[in-house]
């Protein structure tokens, strides 16, 4: 399967879970949570794949650049596959429910939900999920998979910094469908008041990367 089918078969992906969101959240609260939406459920598990599967990608991507890009365009791409296997590993607490291993007294200590994982460290009150990787994080995301096809394509600074950089960059309906999924999600979250949809939206982020890492905007340039 070539890398535009596969991007078809992402974007279909996308819209069915969002289809899927509205519906489940329409026809019961309560298996939206406990169970589409659930901790180790079909979601969570999808992110976490997902994100597997940009990493690798992101490898593939920075193997293809070396000899004919920059050390540091090399060297950047292998450290955004680093933070996405992070990412990956982060979602499902690096197997610990899986494989059933105990979380150590001193991460107890410091974690909200005793799981060997950092996005659930509580430090001095300060919840990391609900600071560095709640709002801020989402702000990111909005201005990357949004803002910046825009800025890339009328600013010759950005663009160059972004090449530099070896950012894949988005395209048009990656920032289409990140705008249409956030107002969706808000939609869901405060007009049915449904818990645990912001883990379907890290999901649909999850589908985008793979497809941006696949076929960005400045392939010739990252891939």
């Amino acid at each position: 399967m070539n890398s535009e089918k596969i991007d078809n078969f992402l974007m279909s992906t996308i819209i069915t879970v969002l289809m899927l969101t509205v519906g489940i959240s329409l026809w019961d609260h309560l298996y939206f949570s406990l169970k589409f939406a659930a901790e180790d459920g079909v979601v969570e598990y999808g992110t976490a794949i997902a994100l597997f599967i940009a990493s690798l990608i992101l490898i593939r991507n920075a193997l293809s650049l070396r000899g004919r890009a920059t050390k540091l365009a090399v060297g950047l791409t292998f450290f955004y596959a680093l933070l996405f296997f992070f990412g990956a590993g982060e979602e499902i607490s690096w197997g610990q429910r899986i494989f059933g291993w105990e979380t150590s007294e001193a991460l107890k200590e410091l974690n909200k939900q005793d799981e060997t994982n950092l996005h659930n460290l509580e430090i001095g009150g300060l919840h990391l999920a609900k600071t560095l990787f709640g709002p801020v994080l989402t702000v990111a995301i909005l201005l990357y998979l949004a803002v910046l096809p825009w800025l890339y394509s009328r600013s010759e600074r950005i663009r160059n910094l972004a090449d530099t950089l070896a950012v894949p960059v988005p395209g048009w309906r990656h920032g289409v469908l990140a705008i249409v999924s956030s107002l969706v999600i808000v939609a869901v979250e405060s007009l049915l008041d449904v818990s645990r949809v912001w883990e379907v939206y890290e999901f649909i982020f999850s589908l985008l990367v793979v497809s941006i890492f696949l076929l960005p905007t400045n392939r010739d340039k990252v891939t």
